[in-house]
């Protein structure tokens, strides 16, 4: 599962998680990508899950539907330590969800 981070998630989390998503990158990896749809082309084309704090992507999906699918974390300003928690502690549901060809939101708590 690749997993594309938002800006306004830590780019350090990509070490946190690198045992259970091994594929992941961060916004800050694609330097060219400005704006919400070109982030959204981007995960569409190479097959990244987007991981974000912000309504804006749930928005695109309510418009484009999917791919891409999301994750949506919903657990308000946390450390990146505990993000990562989130994101390892509840692997199977994401999976589960994300092979789900009806789902196409994660909402993490």
């Amino acid at each position: 599962m690749k997993l594309q981070f938002d800006e306004n998630i830590s780019y350090r989390i990509k070490r946190l998680i690198i045992g259970q998503y091994p594929e992941s990158l961060h916004q800050s990896d694609f330097s060219s990508l400005i704006t919400d749809r070109q982030i959204w082309e981007k995960a569409k084309k190479e097959g990244f899950v987007i991981v974000t704090f912000d309504e804006d992507f749930f928005e695109l999906q309510q418009l484009l539907s999917f791919p891409p699918k999301i994750i949506w974390l919903r657990c308000g300003n946390t450390s990146t330590r505990n993000l990562a928690k989130l994101l390892i502690g509840n692997f199977e549901k994401i999976e589960y969800h994300l092979n789900d060809d009806e789902t196409g939101i994660v909402e993490l708590y």
